[in-house]
């Protein structure tokens, strides 16, 4: 079967779901996008996600493509035309089509939008969960509003693709005072020999994740206390465990950083337990 992409009113075969070249998320990286898991046919946190976009419009001044309702609508049904039980739906929107221009286009542009919905290996996932995963640590070199949910991602792919070469599943940024800031694709935890789960504030400093909301009340129905504050690198290869945790990777254990074993250089129970018990917490919507 044929995959199918929603662009711009229209639900159009993969192969032939194209924007304009003038659109400016093309030319200026010029809009935000979510992405959404899919379990079992239902979309895992909708409301946050959404509440996050269209917070990120709002940072942008870019206006919403259409009603919450109806956006809600599309996602659905693109999950329910690509046959997905058990995935992702990927929904990004720009600022719209109009003559290059660093200065915003008239009012009466109206935004783009594209949603795209596929299939996952929610088991070979859980294959690299179950045996960690090492990180490497690169100097943080992105713009200050890494709170805003933007495609311009390109520090990001740089140290993806270098935690690749390496061997490794993700790269931590590392900010000019030592501090961990996020990773390429995911937010930063360590459990401390006290037993302690740290991240750091989602203030500007880094996206709040969706996961990481709910990883909150995860923590704190097992009864784990939760710091929120920056942690060095140091004091994260001196930690008792480590994770990354996103909506694409959920709870991933690290296993090592920069060639350093964290803990007993194995998976942890803190971690194991936190992806166990993850979607009792997440809000799962038909």
């Amino acid at each position: 079967m044929s995959r199918i992409a929603y662009v711009n009113g229209r639900y159009l075969p993969h192969r032939d779901a194209f924007v304009h070249v003038e659109d400016r998320g093309y030319q200026f990286a010029d809009g935000v996008y979510e992405v959404c898991e899919v379990r079992g046919g239902k979309l895992i946190d909708e409301r946050r996600h959404l509440d996050r976009l269209d917070r990120s419009l709002k940072e942008l001044r870019i206006a919403a493509p259409m009603s919450r309702g109806a956006l809600s609508t599309v996602l659905r049904e693109t999950v329910r035309r690509n046959l997905v039980r058990d995935g992702l739906v990927y929904l990004q929107v720009t600022r719209g089509v109009s003559r290059r221009d660093h200065g915003f286009p008239a009012a009466s542009v109206p935004p783009s939008i594209v949603v795209t919905a596929r299939s996952a290996n929610f088991a070979k996932n859980d294959a690299t969960a179950a045996a960690g995963m090492k990180v490497i640590s690169l100097p943080e070199n992105r713009w200050d509003r890494v709170d805003i949910k933007s495609v311009g991602l390109l520090p990001n792919v740089l140290a993806k693709q270098a935690a690749r070469e390496a061997g490794a599943g993700e790269a931590w940024f590392v900010d000019a005072q030592g501090f961990v800031t996020e990773g390429a694709s995911t937010n930063a935890w360590i459990l401390t020999q006290d037993g302690v789960l740290v991240t750091r504030p989602a203030e500007h400093g880094i996206l709040r994740g969706i996961t990481r909301t709910v990883l909150m009340d995860v923590a704190a129905e097992m009864q784990l206390k939760v710091e929120e504050r920056a942690f060095t690198l140091d004091e994260a290869k001196a930690a008792k465990e480590a994770f990354v945790s996103s909506a694409t990777s959920l709870i991933m254990p690290v296993i090592a950083i920069d060639g350093t074993p964290v803990g007993t250089g194995a998976v942890g129970p803190v971690a194991r337990s936190l992806r166990s018990e993850f979607h009792k917490f997440a809000e799962a919507s038909a």
